[in-house]
């Protein structure tokens, strides 16, 4: 082992004790205080299942941890340490939010990612940051797992859910098979697609094979690129971090399409970021959420200035502003593009088309779908204020918790919380990413304990009856 390895190691191992004792001084885990049930026929019985081991999967169930509920499980489809998009789908260089913005680490100092890059690197490193590396990022991400020691069971995916009495039942399938798991709470930490899924422009779905696209929320062999020539449909951030990939990769060529004349310029999470907004969005009235979501969502995500001219540094990198694809076909075998300005053609089509919000498309949602509130069921615009894909969004109320269509319906559903893309009209964004980490995660956590401790308040109630431990003895009065 090298110097700086040891280095290293000692530096994270010194970060590590200092955890452990600043949880202790501020009594991060108190006594255990909820009470144990089973499911049926003594199966076990998970106070809350998370559903989603990423940032914020991770975040919540630390979150729980300090609060000593414990009894929790956290599953994710994907491998350990390939959860989320870090190393997967994600292709920018470096996370967009600046270096200073925490989250997980849930206001404790010595687990920020700050704390975790100096242990290893020292502070004048940090100081040379710019923006986060996405590979360390998620460096940090399985670092910070292994030190809150959670419950995590990977490669299992949640294929449904059913009522079953006062818990609920989730049909799982993981390495070992398919398997029945109960719980009390589930929360959904599904990330971007959590609401729906990938957003495909029709002509690309009907005119094109599936092999010859890839959309940016999936995965795609790097060798697809070499001495090929790329059509890009976008003119967002991911649309970028798709040119330079590519380019990146070897490809022949890349070009840019973009409906818009010009690009975005305006990165609206800035704006969004101050404890106002962030923290008490979600106590705002219906129609003050709508409006204020309707502005927020008008303002596309830009590509980030690194992006940008990482790309446009490629002399094979072209740009077509306010040249919409009208349609998609196959010319031979190559992938043809019809346009305002007259057909392009490329052996490979890649989209930075965003994401689309239906609940519909989400399996473990599939059986009870229809009796879910969306926007549309609980709230209607003002006159010239419509917007059809903002009501498709869940309505959920202020526990993140999905609400019912029709009262009486499914109260069940009120088990079920919500930490996604899907929840951003309801409660703000704070679900959806690292800014607003910090205001969701305490918030979410509350809302678990708080529906947790209501159900088991008459058992709280009898275990205070039976209360008789004794802390003042007149007898023992010891010696002079």
């Amino acid at each position: 082992m090298s110097g700086t390895d040891q280095g290293h190691l000692t530096g994270l191992a010194a970060l590590e004790r200092r955890i452990a004792a600043d949880l202790e001084r501020i009594e991060a885990m108190p006594r255990d205080w909820m009470p144990r049930r089973s499911g049926p026929e003594g199966a076990p019985l998970y106070d809350v299942v998370i559903i989603g081991a990423g940032l914020s999967g991770l975040s919540i169930g630390f979150g729980l941890k300090r609060l000593s509920v414990d009894n929790v499980l956290i599953i994710d489809q994907s491998a350990e340490g390939r959860e989320g998009p870090w190393i997967t789908c994600a292709r920018m260089d470096t996370l967009r939010s600046p270096k200073q913005l925490t989250g997980p680490d849930l206001g404790l100092p010595s687990m920020t990612y700050r704390s975790w890059y100096e242990a290893i690197h020292g502070e004048a490193a940090w100081e040379a940051v710019g923006k986060i590396d996405r590979a360390d990022w998620m460096d940090y991400l399985r670092w910070y797992r292994a030190i809150t020691a959670l419950n995590v069971r990977n490669s299992t995916m949640l294929k449904g859910v059913t009522p079953h009495g006062d818990i609920l039942a989730l049909d799982v399938e993981g390495a070992s098979g398919a398997e029945r798991l109960y719980a009390r709470k589930i929360v959904l930490a599904t990330g971007i697609e959590g609401a729906g899924g990938l957003s495909v422009p029709k002509f690309v779905s009907e005119g094109l094979p599936r092999d010859r696209w890839t959309h940016s929320g999936e995965e795609i062999d790097a060798e697809r690129f070499v001495g090929r020539e790329i059509g890009i449909v976008g003119a967002a951030a991911s649309a970028f971090d798709w040119a330079v990939a590519s380019l990146r990769g070897g490809a022949a060529s890349a070009t840019l399409f973009a409906r818009s004349s010009e690009f975005p310029k305006t990165e609206v999470l800035a704006w969004t970021n101050f404890p106002g907004f962030l923290g008490h969005f979600a106590d705002l009235d219906a129609l003050r959420r709508w409006r204020f979501m309707r502005r927020v969502f008008d303002l596309k995500t830009p590509p980030t200035n690194e992006m940008y001219q990482a790309a446009h540094a490629y002399p094979n990198f072209r740009v077509e502003l306010g040249c919409p694809p009208l349609s998609a076909t196959m010319n031979g075998d190559r992938v043809r593009l019809d346009t305002p300005r007259g057909a392009f053609e490329f052996d490979h089509l890649l989209l930075g088309t965003g994401y689309q919000i239906d609940l519909g498309l989400r399996p473990e949602l599939a059986a009870f779908v229809d009796q879910i509130a969306l926007w549309e069921d609980r709230f209607s615009p003002p006159e010239g204020e419509e917007d059809p894909g903002l009501g498709r969004y869940p309505f959920l109320g202020p526990n993140f918790e999905f609400t019912e269509k029709m009262p009486g319906m499914a109260p069940w559903l009120a088990n079920i919380h919500v930490f996604n893309n899907g929840a951003v009209p309801s409660l703000g964004p704070i679900c959806n990413g690292i800014t607003g980490l910090k205001y969701g995660v305490p918030r979410m956590v509350a809302a678990l304990t708080r529906g947790l401790f209501l159900a088991d308040a008459d058992t709280h109630y009898a275990d205070l009856m039976a209360y008789d431990e004794e802390h003042f003895r007149p007898e023992d009065r010891g010696t002079r």
